[in-house]
């Protein structure tokens, strides 16, 4: 959360003349309710199965920046679709970074406890063994989203 997925990936895609796609909005789209909304209503594994689901039926396509959640990673298969079919990329920042970033968004489902900061970096420490396994790690912080996507840009040139 936070580390700039969407916005640098419609740069990116934009530079790389490809499409953009966020997984969210692809979820959002087919089960027609926010994230927020799926999660109050479904919980967290029915968000999981459809955030898997969904990434299966645009993994296979081709010309395309994909922005996903950060949770996706939890899920092997995920990796699987991602790495069969495209290169995974890391945009990382340290927590306080990321947590400058969100802690006025208050739409972000897993935050909706008494001390977001400590759940976010909760989070994050979960994660960081899994993100550091992309192929491509990219450093955010104080990086702006246009540089970010020129450093992938450079790196993609390998791939």
């Amino acid at each position: 959360m936070g580390a700039g997925k969407t916005t640098v990936g419609k740069i990116l895609a934009n530079k790389l003349s490809l499409t953009f796609l966020d997984l969210d909005e692809v979820i959002e789209k087919e089960l027609k309710l926010t994230i927020q909304e799926i999660f109050s209503k479904y919980g967290e594994d029915f968000f999981r199965d459809a955030e898997t689901k969904a990434l299966k039926s645009i993994a296979k396509n081709e010309r395309q920046v994909v922005a996903t959640g950060g949770g996706l990673v939890l899920r092997h298969e995920n990796w699987e679709a991602m790495g069969k079919h495209g290169v995974i990329i890391y945009l990382r920042a340290p927590a306080e970074v990321l947590w400058s970033r969100i802690r006025e968004n208050t739409s972000r489902p897993l935050l909706q406890v008494e001390n977001p900061f400590e759940r976010a970096c909760a989070l994050l420490s979960k994660r960081i063994p899994l993100y550091e396994k992309a192929d491509l790690i990219v450093d955010t912080e104080n990086v702006a989203p246009e540089d970010v996507a020129k450093k992938i840009k450079k790196k993609m040139k390998g791939f």
